[in-house]
């Protein structure tokens, strides 16, 4: 960054990142209600008797709808906007999540799983685009990091949470107390929030500061379209990668402390929040390294890249987590892992904006997210397939530990230059 972009940036105001607040907290709202089932899987397991491929079946419904909710997540924002699309997803996905409560079955429980997922779906298209109207190219990735580092809040807090609710109320409360909150927080977003040039507490130097980059030409945004780029590939590739293994760490976190280490509901807390309490650094960490090499002059193609590597080398020691033999090294490695993984996916969201402008972000994060989402069904239902068949975790890690560096190849073959994709004007 130039002296002059500096300048302005220190004159600017701050209100973009009470937004990118807001955004943080729906995020940390959205990963505690998918977080719940992971959390009390143990405890639901024996009550009703679930064997693994059961409780696979019904993690497997959540990223199924997930994956379709992406089919129009991301359409849908795009046209009605940030505001009033972000508040249709979250009311759906709070009454689901809520919902759960009144499950009784294999089929109950994955009809709910089933609705949270079609409404947590639009969670991170409304963020990357938010974050894409709100701040330069400069600051996006770690704003994505900060926002995104509210999955890793949401995974601490349900551990911490939820046992106390299901040990002192029932598990039934634990849902309805936790699908409940997100409400609280449309209450906040709808009367905040407003596109930047529209609201009356951005300054003029901070609304410049936010559209100090080259304005985005009008273009004709449709999925076919974005289908025709490379680049939509790239993103698409390296979330079905890598977004698979982190719906494993989230569903079957507990479930593999229970099998291998004899945790229970009782003492799986302090383990869960260390693994996602990493992850929370890694998040931050991750968007602020690569836009450390911007600051530095380093382009966004080898700025993002070397931070996306740097990153999936660190996650490859996860592999020998089934073979350890003191329950505190699995959590360390599979934390250092998840750590990694948030990191590695705060770029790979900016990926987005590097490449399209703004009026198509949302779109091509609904089309990557349902290719994640994918992987990540194709993941739940493979694990308790491989639990049953093998009785061991073992392959799952194995696919964890190579699955970064064959995501950032597939990117860096189908986007060597991040270059623009070069979409047609609007007439």
């Amino acid at each position: 960054m130039n002296a002059s972009a500096s300048s302005a940036s220190g004159r600017a105001g701050h209100y973009r990142w009470v937004i990118c607040a807001l955004l943080f907290f729906a995020t940390t709202i959205n990963y505690v209600d998918r977080a719940v089932l992971g959390v009390l899987a143990p405890t639901l397991s024996a009550e009703f008797g679930w064997s693994e491929q059961q409780y696979g079946v019904i993690s497997a419904s959540f990223t199924l709808a997930y994956a379709i909710g992406f089919l129009v997540a991301g359409w849908f924002i795009d046209r009605v906007g940030t505001r009033v699309g972000y508040g249709v997803y979250l009311t759906v996905w709070s009454l689901a999540a809520a919902a759960h409560a009144l499950a009784r079955s294999v089929a109950g429980f994955s009809l709910a799983r089933f609705v949270l997922g079609l409404g947590e779906s639009g969670n991170f298209p409304a963020a990357v685009k938010t974050v894409a109207e709100w701040f330069p190219k400069r600051e996006r990735a770690f704003a994505t990091g900060v926002f995104n580092a509210g999955s890793n809040i949401g995974a601490i807090v349900a551990p911490l949470l939820v046992p106390w609710l299901a040990l002192t109320w029932g598990w039934r409360t634990a849902f309805v107390v936790t699908g409940l909150a997100g409400l609280v927080w449309l209450a906040f977003w709808l009367p905040v929030y407003r596109r930047p040039a529209e609201h009356p507490k951005v300054s003029t130097a901070e609304l410049e500061l936010i559209h100090s980059d080259p304005p985005d030409p009008p273009v004709k945004v449709s999925w076919p379209r974005l289908l025709r780029f490379r680049q939509t590939w790239a993103f698409t590739a390296g979330k079905f990668l890598s977004d698979s293994v982190w719906w494993f760490y989230l569903f079957w976190f507990p479930m593999f402390m229970a099998d291998r280490f004899g945790v229970d509901l009782r003492t799986i807390g302090l383990p869960m929040v260390t693994v996602f309490l990493l992850a929370d650094v890694g998040s931050v960490g991750g968007g602020w390294f690569s836009s450390l090499l911007m600051k530095r002059g380093w382009s966004a193609n080898g700025a993002r890249k070397t931070a996306m590597l740097v990153c999936a080398l660190c996650i490859l020691p996860v592999v020998f987590a089934p073979h350890v033999e003191g329950q505190w090294v699995a959590v360390w490695l599979i934390g250092l892992a998840a750590a990694a993984h948030q990191g590695f996916s705060a770029n790979l969201f900016t990926l987005t904006s590097d490449m399209f402008p703004r009026a198509a972000v949302a779109s091509v994060v609904g089309i990557g997210g349902f290719a994640g989402a994918m992987g990540g069904f194709c993941m739940n239902l493979g694990a308790g397939w491989l639990r049953e068949s093998t009785g061991s975790y073992a392959a799952m890690f194995m696919m964890a530990g190579g699955a970064y560096l064959a995501a950032l190849l597939a990117i860096h073959v189908l986007a060597p230059r991040l270059a623009p994709a070069q979409l047609e004007p609007q007439a």
